[in-house]
């Protein structure tokens, strides 16, 4: 896709957008997308960063965590999501054992993501551990977002989804982990379900951008699921979402409307049907 930019549109957001929009104050919206349609839809709304996140796990293909999910199936999600936008910065998660084992295979998965995908970037959780691998990633030329706090793909190790780092010492590591990453050359991170306080201490002390979820409101940018606050996701309540609207409710409006209308006759009328 062309990175162009012509009079009827903006320009196409980078990895360099984002860090200036810090350095200017300027918060950065970020939501998720795993298909073409929902992805041209929040690329036309003016959406600054689309991530393609492995929560498709959860929300496309109904699994209980992100773990299942295969760097084939996040390659097929973010291809798809790409083919939608035009100006927004596509990130991509790198899936679960895609890039814990070896720094060499960490490069080859976010390789393939970048070249059968076309995303901008890929996305990676974890802190000290993977501080190598990240940088081996960044010097081949791939942007990395990192990703602290709550790491969904370690869920079996916390056993909880519960607000982390409220204690001293997990709060230092998470700072710590912090400064290495932006060390290592991530271009911006993550900060989940973490205290608001320590975000805004995190976010003071980098110089590229925290993009929150459930981490306050002093993060440079916010991100959500985009099926949660569209409202399509009516089980999951976490505080941290806000439901801009009840598409689950309207749907399934549209939907028992469209059912009684075949029952009963009234769909397709004459003007609904060919000669």
């Amino acid at each position: 896709m062309s990175t162009q930019s012509s009079p009827d549109r903006p320009p196409k957001i980078t990895t360099q957008t984002i860090v200036d929009m810090k350095e200017r104050g300027q918060k950065i919206s970020m939501l998720t997308a795993y298909d073409f349609t929902m992805a041209h839809i929040v690329d036309q709304a003016g959406i600054d960063v689309i991530l393609v996140g492995d929560s498709a796990s959860n929300v496309m293909a109904g699994y209980e965590t992100t773990v299942p999910m295969t760097l084939d199936h996040m390659i097929y999600h973010a291809s798809c999501v790409v083919r939608g936008v035009e100006t927004a910065l596509v990130i991509a998660d790198l899936p679960f054992m895609s890039y814990q084992v070896t720094a060499k295979e960490a490069l080859t998965s976010a390789g393939r993501m970048m070249k059968e995908a076309g995303v901008h970037g890929v996305k990676l959780e974890g802190g000290k551990p993977i501080v190598k691998t990240i940088a081996k990633i960044v010097e081949a030329g791939i942007p990395v977002m990192g990703h602290l706090g709550l790491t969904p793909q370690s869920i079996y190790k916390f056993g909880t989804y519960k607000v982390r780092a409220t204690g001293d010492e997990e709060a230092d590591q998470l700072l710590e982990d912090a400064r290495l990453l932006e060390e290592a050359g991530c271009f911006s991170i993550v900060l989940e379900k973490i205290p608001a306080e320590l975000a805004q201490k995190v976010t003071a002390e980098l110089s590229i951008p925290t993009i929150g979820i459930g981490a306050g409101a002093a993060c440079d940018g916010q991100v959500l699921v985009t099926h949660d606050m569209l409202g399509l996701n009516k089980e999951f309540k976490p505080r941290f979402l806000r439901r801009y609207a009840d598409m689950h409710s309207g749907m399934t409006e549209a939907v028992q409307s469209y059912i009684q209308d075949v029952k009963s006759g009234d769909f397709p009328s004459e003007q609904e049907q060919y000669g």
